[in-house]
């Protein structure tokens, strides 16, 4: 039980983020970061479904790694500016996006560390 909500808790940091990225998509950014937003969502839509349809650690990992990943390049944006951009934490979409993307660490982190216990305990 605990497995499935967790695993629904994920999916919808990884829909929540895939969200922002869609929506900052639409806002014409310059290239490249407009297509890596727009990657950004597909790959947040990609790695929700299989999170609730592959019940394997594949999908926790990518998760894990998704919100690592995008977390990142926002924290070098945040800071030193990435790709062109220099962002300054001060709107909606950013502050979703750090809340999702943290989400998306730690419930694929406490997915695979309870695969990993339940394994050990079978």
């Amino acid at each position: 039980m605990v497995n499935w909500v967790l695993r629904i808790v994920v999916a919808a940091a990884l829909l929540g983020s895939a969200g922002v990225h869609y929506f900052l998509w639409t806002q014409d950014y310059p290239e490249p970061t407009g297509t890596l937003f727009l990657l950004d969502a597909i790959a947040g839509l990609v790695l929700a479904i299989a999170v609730l349809a592959w019940r394997h650690w594949l999908p926790a990992l990518g998760a894990v790694g998704f919100g690592a990943l995008t977390l990142g390049a926002y924290v070098l944006a945040a800071t030193v500016g990435f790709l062109g951009n220099h962002d300054q934490f001060n709107s909606q979409p950013e502050y979703w996006g750090v809340i999702t993307e943290a989400v998306c660490i730690v419930g694929g982190l406490a997915l695979l560390f309870l695969r990993d216990r339940r394994r050990v305990s079978a």
